[in-house]
């Protein structure tokens, strides 16, 4: 049995279904998992050069990216599962040699990873980053997903990514919104810590929890009354959840770092809870009693949170990801 799996992550639709395979496997073996993202050396480039010159924090925000936020999102699947995981963040336009690099360094004895192929699993490992870290790795190589099987995803597939997706963002904004609240060695930053509070405010509070009400959990209760009693305490969880909130924002506001950290710790241990039982109570008896056309209105509804909001341009998967770059997290 593997015990220490290399995931290498990036940022396409792949990415979630990868980690989410990997976390299930790492779960069932009691192996632990290290991500891993090669972003891109901007720096090398011509046109990233020249924008360093003309616009620093340009070049700063286009070289950052989304990489914390990947894998942010991916070690809070695996803390969700219970499984122990950390990541790597390296710098490389050879993303087969960090992957290597990474496997010899870290100890690990398996490399957990996806293809892009689109031509089924020959074509894919044809001229691709996998056949190069096939030829190059010197431990097992599994190659768990292809991209062309996405396209295939059923309306049942797609909307429950969509909601595991969500539920790993939130979870990735508040340990690090922990993770400054904590950390004695460096001022809190007040104007980032409300920048997350704003965020858990307007995007879970005020459009995904309402959202799972409206759409999941009325058409789980159409369906069967198996989980109404469930589907009763998870509400009054969503309210609660908003009571706690107004909470630590009033903490934060009073400039009580020490009220506000532990508070913080309740309000975030509390939704963790949360997402952990709608994860593995509710979506594994929505799976069982909603039909098609259920699938697909809530794959709708939940594609829908992905359109900018703020009026800024920015969606909330592009905030999620910003804040946490500005975190330095993970």
């Amino acid at each position: 049995m593997y015990m220490h799996l290399l995931v290498p992550v990036d940022d396409t639709p792949l990415a979630a279904a990868i980690v989410e395979q990997a976390v299930a496997y790492a779960r069932v073996g009691g192996a632990r998992l290290s991500f891993l993202h090669a972003r891109a050396d901007l720096a090398a480039r011509g046109d990233g050069a020249l924008l360093h010159a003309m616009s620093p924090q340009a070049f700063a925000d286009a070289a950052a990216g989304n990489a914390r936020a990947l894998l942010a999102r991916a070690e809070a699947a695996a803390r969700a599962a219970g499984v122990a995981a950390s990541s790597m963040l390296v710098t490389s336009d050879r993303p087969h040699e960090a992957i290597l690099e990474a496997a010899r360094h870290s100890g690990c004895d398996l490399v957990f990873m996806a293809s892009h192929g689109r031509r089924g699993l020959k074509g894919a490992l044809l001229g691709s980053v996998t056949r190069k870290v096939l030829e190059g790795a010197g431990v097992p190589v599994l190659v768990a997903a292809v991209e062309s099987n996405l396209a295939a995803r059923s309306d049942e597939q797609r909307a429950l990514a969509l909601l595991r997706e969500e539920h790993r963002s939130l979870a990735a904004v508040l340990h690090a919104l922990l993770g400054i609240a904590d950390d004695t060695s460096r001022r809190p930053e007040p104007a980032l810590l409300r920048a997350m509070l704003f965020y858990v405010e307007q995007f879970p509070e005020r459009l995904h929890h309402p959202k799972e009400e409206r759409h999941l959990f009325a058409r789980l209760r159409q369906r069967s009354t198996d989980c109404d009693a469930l589907l009763a305490g998870l509400e009054q969880q969503h309210q609660a959840g908003a009571e706690r909130f107004a909470q630590l924002r009033a903490l934060l506001d009073a400039g009580d770092v020490a009220a506000f950290a532990v508070a913080a710790h309740g309000f975030a241990q509390a939704q963790w809870q949360h997402m952990r039982a709608e994860e593995t109570l509710v979506l594994p008896a929505a799976s069982r009693h909603l039909r098609a056309e259920d699938w697909r209105a809530i794959a709708e509804a939940f594609d829908a949170n992905a359109d900018p909001r703020f009026g800024t341009g920015e969606s909330f998967d592009t905030l999620a990801a910003r804040l946490l770059e500005l975190a330095g997290r993970p």
